[in-house]
């Protein structure tokens, strides 16, 4: 886990009288009645009393939301837990923090500068106090100083060298550990020292714990915004992925043929959309067939159409995909399942540009982009005898290939945040959110499946929660517990993808009773594959 994945909206539940961070209870405050608040502090104790005060109460917020964020998340390493306090900081409004620097020494030295811009106590101090002779920001620095105290198991102290309270351009700060500080540390250690106001502190306890109810609706809008169209991508941050959609912008603008590869379930017609949505031929047909899902025999006359009384049951004459996409795209998707005589006839289609229909002698001109897809090996295909080679080249003059989900991890959260709203408008569900505590589940399991498998493990949680709120008990318990789920050990990096495949529809098989159909369905593919496959395992026809 990375401190830039947390979300605001999966940490905190909210409920009429409750407000709760994984049974943590908050309170939401307003600013001008803190401001308020350190003023009646300032004017009853004054200020050093009121700094110790508000700095005292920021340690125990920082205390509290380091040990509640470990105890959440599985962070990748120590710098990933301590940047989280910053980014708690951003998504509870108290101010849009800059990490200008982090350091961890061998000897354990620690060093941090942060900048706290719009920092809401900053505000709040002018909003009653007016400019400040010092910096004024304590709770700010009392937060970081006990936050990164819990982390790292010892004292460490951070102190604001600039504040907009006392008319500085931004809030910056400064922590290290007591032994980096030196002499200086001592200074700093009489801000966390009060006398004889113990119960003052436990009456600050319930302020400004979190202010968040507009944030959150903020949120809302902005996730949806993110997403301005079906075509509309995650927050992407895989390079890998991201080249893939930069050779789908760049081959969009000409009519080469794509070849598209990878394995099932990882968004091969997803991809193809978005090359031709970002193509001249846009505003023609999107046209696209599972190859593998039909025999041969209607598979033809799906692609090319056909002349009434060619074959039982052709009582009309019907334009195949290839006409319906004309002036636009049409996908092949599992061409590597076509059958050699069937790969004749589709060669012929593409060189020639123009299509015969079954039962006809006429042909007919045809203006239409090809986009293929595969999660064969066709190379490996074409060398045993099972693929022609002269088709092969024919539609990969250019291939994209996109790496299974497991091999991009960094890419697991945003998908399945895009999922849940997709799922949130479709279902109804405006509540519907992920659980903070479901994200390491998702981030660890290999995902066999790859972004199919992740969707339907998001619906399926969507479906399983009574309150809107995902949580881990909610997604497939395969997913929980290693030792159920499909095939273990079937995404390791010595098995071959056709391995992988048969061990993942057999896995799924299995899980649904041996009901075939429903196999099919969840794993993506026509009935008539499913059948045709298992046949070549040797698990029966």
């Amino acid at each position: 886990m990375r401190a830039e994945d947390i979300r605001l909206e999966e940490l905190i539940s909210f409920s009429e009288g409750m407000v709760s961070l994984h049974g943590r209870r908050l309170v939401v405050h307003d600013v001008h009645a803190i401001a308020q608040l350190r003023k009646d502090l300032v004017d009853t104790v004054g200020v050093d009393q009121t700094r110790r005060i508000l700095s005292r109460f920021g340690y125990y917020w920082g205390e509290d939301d380091a040990a509640a964020v470990n105890r959440i998340f599985e962070w990748d390493d120590v710098t990933e837990w301590l940047k989280a306090g910053p980014r708690l900081h951003e998504l509870q409004g108290v101010a849009k923090v800059e990490v200008k620097a982090l350091e961890l020494g061998p000897d354990g030295a620690y060093r941090m500068e942060v900048v706290w811009h719009d920092s809401v106590e900053a505000e709040e101090h002018l909003i009653e106090l007016g400019v400040s002779p010092e910096a004024a920001c304590w709770i700010l620095q009392g937060y970081a100083t006990g936050y990164a105290s819990h982390c790292l198991g010892k004292p460490v102290y951070f102190t604001e060298v600039t504040c907009r309270a006392r008319g500085d351009d931004a809030c910056r700060a400064i922590g290290m550990d007591r032994e980096s500080w030196g002499e200086e540390a001592d200074a700093l250690v009489k801000n966390y020292q009060v006398d004889d106001i113990q119960g003052k502190i436990e009456e600050l306890t319930t302020a400004l714990r979190k202010r968040t109810l507009e944030l959150i609706r903020q949120q809302k809008k902005l996730r949806h915004a993110d997403f301005p169209g079906s075509l509309g991508f995650p927050q992407i941050r895989s390079k890998s992925f991201r080249q893939v959609l930069d050779v789908g912008r760049r081959v969009a603008r000409f009519d080469s043929s794509v070849l598209i590869t990878g394995e099932s379930g990882v968004g091969k017609e997803v991809v193809a959309r978005f090359i031709h949505e970002n193509s001249t031929r846009k505003r023609g047909p999107f046209v696209a067939i599972d190859c593998g899902a039909l025999p041969e025999s209607l598979l033809e006359s799906e692609l090319f159409g056909h002349k009434a009384g060619s074959f039982t049951g052709a009582i009309r004459d019907r334009a195949g995909l290839f006409e319906q996409a004309e002036g636009g795209t049409i996908f092949l998707d599992e061409v590597g399942d076509i059958s050699l005589s069937l790969q004749v006839k589709l060669l012929r289609v593409i060189q020639e540009r123009q299509v015969r229909r079954v039962g006809e002698n006429r042909v007919r001109d045809i203006d239409v982009r090809i986009i293929a897809a595969t999660n064969r090996q066709l190379d490996r295909e074409v060398r045993e005898g099972r693929f022609r080679e002269d088709l092969f080249y024919r539609l990969r003059v250019v291939e994209i290939h996109i790496p299974p989900l497991r091999e991009r991890s960094e890419d697991i959260l945003p998908l399945a945040r895009y999922f849940t709203d997709r799922l949130a408008g479709r279902m109804k569900l405006e509540r519907l959110t992920l659980d903070a505590a479901c994200l390491p589940v998702l981030e660890r399991y290999p995902w066999p499946g790859n972004v199919r498998e992740l969707e339907n493990a998001i619906e399926r949680a969507a479906v399983m929660c009574d309150d809107g709120r995902i949580r881990a008990e909610h997604l497939p318990p395969g997913m929980l517990d290693p030792d159920k789920s499909p095939a273990p050990g079937m995404w390791g990096t010595t098995r071959t993808l056709a391995e992988m495949d048969r061990d993942y529809a057999l896995a799924v098989l299995k899980s649904v009773g041996g009901n075939r159909t429903r196999a099919a369905k969840v794993l993506g593919i026509g009935t008539t594959t499913l059948w045709r496959k298992l046949k070549e395992w040797g698990e029966g026809g």
